[in-house]
């Protein structure tokens, strides 16, 4: 009955939204790296089982919005009904994915269709990763292998094919482990493909080559903490000044405070400078500011890291590149421009830097700053390692989401980076989550939480070298496009051949003006 099929329709939806939304359990907590290898399954059983391929497309794309949805819910807050706009937006990259999906695994599919979906499904979720990681598109925030950041073999996976190959080989395990629920057939190939990714996962940690540890140094990160207020620029930038004086006499090399840390530009108020000075004479290090203002010296509003020694500013600024849409600036403000009545959207867009830069900080360290989102870009801490950066920086915020997951699945992004690139990192906040990790990935000292105020020194390891990452880039993009390419044109090959071999239409006979039909020969 049609009332029925509307019922059964929209329970459908339903559970493709639920089921789209699960994986993201494997990112916040620490003990549930492993959901993230089954989390997928109810969604591709789902998806499997539609009646068609439009049907498997509005699959996709509701559980492409459940995912969005769950991965960003934090913004809620923020950004209100516009949080469900970009969930349903983004959420359509997942419909050609839904569409492969049955494709490949709809029906009682064979072996050899079996061997393939473990090749082209985790591709084709490779391609979606790629395309909303595109900085306007809102960037690579919650990618699938990013819940990995806890594992030390899922680590040093990193070290060779970043978080791209993390994704892929997570999404072939749950595409392994929907064949063996729903496909009797399919033993063979989903126990051969659970193997192969075992495989590869203990190649990596015994070939892949490791760090070598050459030096350490220390270095401290000052957390004001939560400070509201009309005047909380300025509270907080005395606040920073207590606890890194509290940092004299402990032999550090240098000292990071966090996104926003300095509300006013320093070419405007000398004073501001003049005291960071002071405090990097004090503690006999430099200290990495960042300065959220506007700009004395060309128009507009940025956010710079700036580095300060004894004699005042090195000279050394990095102006943020990737800015955060909506949150720092809206894309088409002419036609998105009512985002801001709605939520907590940018009211005027920051500008942008045009280039990275390395920071020489005495000792001999060259480090790389990042600013807040930019730590979740892969190829930004890849670029900073190869142009000979020894530490990477990254100085954040998300003091707006302090009672969200926010804070911490930020910061566990470092882990990442650091063992991509076998370069520590040192994520600083204002506000908590604050988190250093060494250059395979394992978490130095630990963290500063949300709202805490305090200032911690680390002891952070140095290492050389560089990891198959660095040199090779996004292998596994590039691999995954080779794929769907390859898909493309074997599909387009077969429809042409289809159409070559379709018997020739038959033509009714013609007939006279009179209506009687004309015969052709005798």
């Amino acid at each position: 009955m049609p009332d029925d099929w509307l019922a059964s329709r929209w329970w459908r939806g339903i559970a493709a939204v639920l089921a789209g939304a699960l994986p993201v359990f494997a990112f916040p907590a620490p003990s549930w790296w492993w959901f993230a290898y089954v989390s997928l399954v109810p969604w591709i059983l789902l998806v499997r089982s539609a009646p068609t391929a439009r049907r498997a497309a509005y699959d996709g794309w509701l559980g492409g919005f459940g995912f969005m949805t769950a991965v960003h819910h934090w913004l809620i807050p923020s950004l209100n009904v516009f949080t469900f706009v970009i969930a349903a937006l983004l959420g359509a990259l997942w419909a050609p994915w839904g569409v492969l999906v049955r494709r490949f695994l709809g029906g009682v599919p064979s072996a050899r269709r079996l061997a393939a979906a473990l090749l082209v499904l985790p591709s084709g979720w490779l391609l979606v990763e790629l395309v909303r990681s595109w900085q306007g598109l809102g960037g690579p925030w919650g990618l699938l292998g990013s819940s990995q950041w806890q594992v030390q073999p899922a680590l040093r996976l990193a070290s060779v094919g970043g978080v791209w190959l993390l994704s892929f080989l997570v999404v072939g395990v749950n595409i392994a482990v929907a064949m063996l629920v729903a496909v009797r057939a399919s033993r063979v190939p989903a126990v051969a493909g659970l193997v192969a990714t075992a495989a590869a996962a203990s190649a990596a940690w015994v070939w892949s080559p490791r760090p070598d540890i050459d030096g350490r140094v220390r270095v401290a990160v000052v957390q004001p903490g939560v400070i509201d207020g009309a005047d909380s620029g300025t509270r907080r930038f005395e606040r920073e000044e207590q606890l890194t004086r509290g940092l004299a006499g402990q032999d550090v090399d240098l000292v990071v405070w966090g996104e926003s840390s300095v509300g006013f530009d320093l070419s405007q108020r000398p004073d501001l400078a003049d005291r960071v000075a002071a405090l990097s004479r004090l503690v006999k290090a430099d200290i990495l500011v960042n300065v959220d203002a506007r700009r004395s010296d060309r128009p507009g509003i940025y956010k710079s890291s700036v580095l300060i020694g004894p004699q005042g500013p090195t000279g050394d600024r990095y102006d943020k590149m990737r800015l955060v849409p909506f949150g720092e600036y809206i894309p088409a403000r002419s036609v998105l421009g009512w985002a801001t009545s709605v939520g907590k959207a940018a009211q005027e867009d920051r500008r942008r830097g045009t280039e990275q830069v390395i920071m020489n900080v005495g000792h001999g360290l060259r480090v790389g700053p990042m600013v807040c989102f930019e730590s979740a870009f892969p190829d930004m801490s890849r670029h900073l390692a190869e142009d000979g950066a020894g530490l990477l920086l990254a100085q954040s915020s998300t003091s707006t989401f302090q009672h969200s997951w926010a804070p911490e699945q930020h910061a566990s992004l470092a882990a990442l980076r650091a063992a991509e690139t076998g370069r520590p990192m040192v994520h600083a906040t204002l506000t908590g989550v604050s988190a250093v990790y060494g250059p395979s990935g394992e978490r130095v000292g630990s963290w500063l939480g949300t709202g805490q105020s305090a200032s911690m020194v680390y002891e952070v390891p140095l290492a050389h070298g560089m990891t198959p990452y660095d040199r090779h880039g996004d292998w596994p993009v590039h691999g995954a496009l080779l794929v769907i390419a390859a898909l493309g044109a074997t599909e387009g090959v077969r429809a042409l051949r289809a159409r070559r071999n379709a018997p020739a239409p038959q033509l009714p006979p013609a007939r006279t003006a009179h209506g009687s039909p004309v015969r052709h020969g005798r």
